[in-house]
């Protein structure tokens, strides 16, 4: 299949700025009647945005906008938050979970993929579901980044790629299927690179696989999970328990297989719909410049020569899902991103643009029929993956509502995008420093920034339509490209491979920043934090920004000004979306507390809740 891309580049984007504004989300058809009272149905789903007790998806409402309509919890009361339970799982791993909560009680997905149901005004567990992986060795680490709730169940995606729904009431397996087969990928041994390169120190390991570590989405009878670990790039274990990943190695070949994202119906578990996200045909149009103009270093007339022999490159091309999907209802569509193609960094035997790799896509929610996609990079060599989940929100352009489509990037730029065809309106200002953007590896190596690691990584960002702000955790981490090729030894032929090395020897931070979206994506105020922000973000009707670093702290911005107005040290790695809700009439604010391995940041194992201190 050969798609032409819906989009023309914007070539002033400065001209349509001035001519934006922030516009309040049209309502929502209904779908389905109400199964029975109490049940998470549709109707409820729906109407998530606008419910102000709960938190019932993931990103909070099918527009995920992670923002919460309570206001107990504001500048002036923030001083008196302090934390009211703690709730541990009994793992003390990496932690990333972003907890349900319906009717006073939480739902929070553990390292590892099990599940548990907590009271949540009190933190104390009502049931629990332990999973037990069947993978001989887990493709992408033990995080789990949420369950979905729905029609009396609760969906759970695992490491090993099953899906498995549980009883909402006691966490009885009903049903577990399989996403995809164990394996389908290669495990290389490549020592010889370490042996031979000293620039690269440690054991060199690699590995293709299937598991999945987003949460679901559950939406009209459906559930919709994508998978991970379809990439294939070698990775330098850590010299050192604890510290950040050494670098990512790529070489050509054929190690990877397609991702996908499946449909699957929520009373049985039977799939309903695939989309792989590479695909015959993917080397689309041999683009030699991104969707909003910026000029790549690609050699087109070498890679199309390359074609012949590489021709079947779409059926190792990687193309993982990373976060649950955004949903319009009035549109029928859901919205996802999709990561990098396979092999990382090598390209030389994945000529084109790698469709659709690095990647926003919208999908028909019924069919599965792709409507349009956005490439922020085609023919990435860089790990410029689409991680960070998209929002949906309405905006003015030229007098006219257009409905559209925000993504936090690794690039850096809040990309603003049209959602019913793709059309770019306008991206932000750089929230994160950038430097050599798009530039090729060399034998000496060039430092890029923002790198692998981003931008905007997996955390979800928060937007508060109300007002036409976003609000974007972020990570600034200078990165060192370089290549190498080894000669011919022992009858073995000469490699060419790649290194993505985060530079250690500079200063690491990070940046909360808030996005002014009726001015084009202006910055409205930035503060910067020691460390580089992976996790998420959340925005409240009290006028409050709340975000964690790896150092342990929580802490609360003002969401006008910027001010940081409280603080509190969880013990570990806070590098998991905060959520918001109410039991009993008072407000909580809940974290993941457990660190991150890939990242170098303290590993522990617990859900604190937070609430205001009773007069």
């Amino acid at each position: 299949m050969r798609l032409r891309h819906p989009l023309q580049a914007v070539s002033r984007l400065g001209a349509i700025a001035a001519l934006v504004a922030i516009a309040l989300p049209v309502p929502l058809p209904a779908l389905s009647p109400p199964a029975h009272a109490g049940d998470v149905d549709d109707a409820r789903l729906l109407g998530a945005d606008a419910d102000r007790d709960n938190w019932l998806i993931h990103g909070r409402d099918y527009a995920n906008l992670r923002f919460s309509p309570l206001d107990a919890i504001n500048p002036k009361s923030i001083k008196g938050l302090v934390p009211k339970w703690i709730y541990q799982p009994g793992t003390a791993s990496t932690f990333q979970t972003t907890p349900l909560v319906a009717d006073g009680v939480m739902y929070v997905s553990a390292p590892g993929s099990s599940v548990m149901a907590v009271d949540a005004a009190t933190g104390q567990e009502r049931w629990r579901y332990d999973h037990k992986s069947r993978a001989a060795k887990l493709c992408c680490g033990p995080a789990n980044r949420g369950v979905s709730l729905g029609y009396g169940k609760v969906f759970v995606a695992t490491v090993d790629a099953r899906l498995i729904a549980l009883a909402q009431d006691s966490g009885k397996v009903l049903w577990d299927i399989a996403l995809a087969e164990e394996g389908g990928g290669n495990t290389e041994d490549r020592a010889a690179l370490g042996n031979a390169d000293p620039a690269i120190k440690g054991k060199v390991t690699g590995s293709t696989g299937i598991g999945a570590s987003s949460a679901p989405l559950v939406y009209d009878g459906k559930v919709f999970i994508g998978v991970t670990g379809v990439g294939y790039g070698l990775h330098v274990e850590s010299d050192r328990p604890g510290t950040p990943l050494g670098a990512v190695v790529g070489i050509a070949g054929r190690y990877g297989r397609p991702g996908f994202l499946g449909a699957y119906d929520a009373a049985t578990g039977k799939k309903v719909w695939q989309f792989d996200t590479t695909q015959e045909g993917w080397e689309g149009a041999f683009t030699a410049v991104t969707a909003d103009g910026i000029k790549l270093p690609r050699d087109i007339a070498a890679e199309k020569a390359a074609m012949p022999e590489h021709r079947d490159a779409w059926k190792f091309g990687g193309g993982s899902v990373w976060h649950a999907p955004a949903a319009d209802p009035a549109l029928g569509l859901i919205y996802l991103g999709v990561g990098n193609p396979s092999p990382q960094a090598a390209s030389e035997s994945r000529p084109g643009d790698n469709l659709y790799t690095v990647s926003i896509v919208a999908l028909e929610a019924a069919t599965g029929k792709l409507r349009w996609y956005f490439q922020q990079v085609p023919h990435d060599v860089w790990g410029y993956d689409v991680a960070s989940p998209p929002s949906l929100f309405d905006v003015v352009v030229d007098g006219k509502t257009v409905p559209a489509l925000g993504q936090a990037s690794k690039l850096g730029w809040y990309y603003v995008i049209d959602r019913r065809d793709g059309r770019l309106l306008f991206k932000s200002e750089a929230f994160v420093p950038q430097a050599n953007m798009f530039q090729s590896p060399t034998k000496e190596g060039v430092t890029i920034s923002p790198g692998v690691g981003g931008g905007a990584n997996w955390s979800p960002a928060a937007v508060d339509a109300r007002k036409g702000v976003a609000f974007i955790a972020a990570m600034h981490m200078p990165t060192r490209y370089r290549t190498e090729t080894l000669p011919a030894f022992e009858g073995k032929p000469a490699v060419t491979y790649y290194t993505i090395e985060p530079q250690k020897d500079v200063p690491w931070w990070g940046t909360l920043t808030a996005i002014d979206l009726a001015k084009g994506g202006k910055l409205l105020w930035q503060q910067k934090t020691n460390e580089p922000l992976v996790g998420g973000v959340l925005a409240t009707a009290g006028g409050l920004v709340f975000t964690g670093e790896g150092n342990g702290n929580l802490s609360a911005f003002d969401a006008a000004k910027g001010d940081r107005l409280w603080q509190f040290n969880c013990g570990a790695g806070v590098n998991a979306p905060p959520v918001s809700y109410a039991v009993g009439g008072k407000q909580y604010v809940a974290v993941a507390a457990g660190g991150s391995q890939i990242w170098g940041f303290r590993q522990g194992g617990a859900v604190i809740s937070f609430g205001l201190v009773d007069p």
